[in-house]
């Protein structure tokens, strides 16, 4: 029964670790670059929720969208006047440049906000749900299900659209997508932009499960970095069973050695994976 218990928080944990990655995997299988900042947005997404519910009482499950948003319009703006300068520049330059404006807004926000960790609380809280011996917590239940409707309707949007299909087509092959009249600069920036859209949308989720912090941006980055190449770079479906799978190997890996460790088998996990495949659970060719 513990196992069982400790399998379903592995899960409720993992579908929002899903939403947390699919942004940053969908601005490294389109444009190619690694972005740093993306554990700041999310952060930042998720103050913005924090001062939202405090000021306005506006519960972070509805805020998430307006979060979103405002981080698509971040986004927009990062990606066209200073990201777009360096597009197909080698790797180091952009790497270079998303660690440099990390930098930046990590440190912007601990002048504006401190440092303190906050966290959302609910009041009334929304409890406990009951299975027998087995307890689910709501909060998580419900970030859980929104964070998956999150990553299911960008799945929606690549899958069904006409923008989604050219941002696969600029994926798959830039120069073909440009000859048959897609325009790539405008793609680039729409893909940043909705990068930015899911960081801020799990950073309004993430508030209300775990205290936020600037300090706290990397340690989501590296979990963003992790189920990326865990699922498979370019494999929206691919995400989602890597952000649960992670879930589930943290929340036995804090049974078995103790909560210090779950980041190392994080870790662990990234490099077996590098190793033995390295494309990931469902990679495919064309998105390297």
């Amino acid at each position: 029964m513990l196992y069982l218990q400790i399998l379903i928080n592995g899960v409720l944990l993992g579908g929002l670790y899903s939403c947390i990655a699919v942004g940053f995997s969908l601005v490294w299988g389109v444009l190619n670059i690694i972005n740093l900042l993306h554990g700041s947005l999310m952060i930042l997404g998720a103050y913005a929720a924090f001062f939202a519910h405090a000021a306005w009482g506006i519960h972070p499950f509805l805020f998430a969208p307006v979060a979103g948003l405002l981080l698509f319009l971040v986004g927009l703006a990062l990606q066209a006047g200073i990201v777009n300068r360096v597009m197909g520049a080698p790797v180091l330059i952009t790497l270079t440049l998303t660690f440099g404006l990390n930098l930046m807004l990590d440190n912007a926000m601990i002048v504006a906000f401190k440092a303190d960790y906050r966290k959302v609380i609910l009041d009334p809280p929304l409890g406990l749900l009951e299975l027998g011996n087995l307890l689910v917590p709501l909060d998580r239940l419900y970030v859980m299900a929104l964070a998956l409707l999150l990553v299911a309707g960008l799945y929606a949007v690549l899958r069904f659209t006409s923008v989604g299909r050219a941002i696969v087509a600029v994926r798959m092959d830039r120069d073909a997508a440009a000859l048959m009249g897609v325009e790539v600069k405008r793609i680039y920036a729409l893909t940043f932009a909705a990068g930015a859209f899911m960081a801020g949308a799990a950073g309004s989720l993430m508030s209300v499960i775990f205290p936020i912090s600037p300090l706290t941006s990397n340690a989501f980055l590296g979990k963003a970095f992790v189920i990326c190449v865990l699922g498979g770079l370019g494999s929206t479906p691919g995400v989602m069973i890597g952000g649960i799978l992670l879930g589930v190997l943290e929340s036995f890996g804090t049974l078995w050695l103790g909560p210090d460790f779950s980041t190392t088998i994080a870790f662990v996990l990234l490099l077996a994976l590098l190793v033995f495949r390295p494309s990931g659970l469902m990679g495919r060719k064309g998105f390297e």
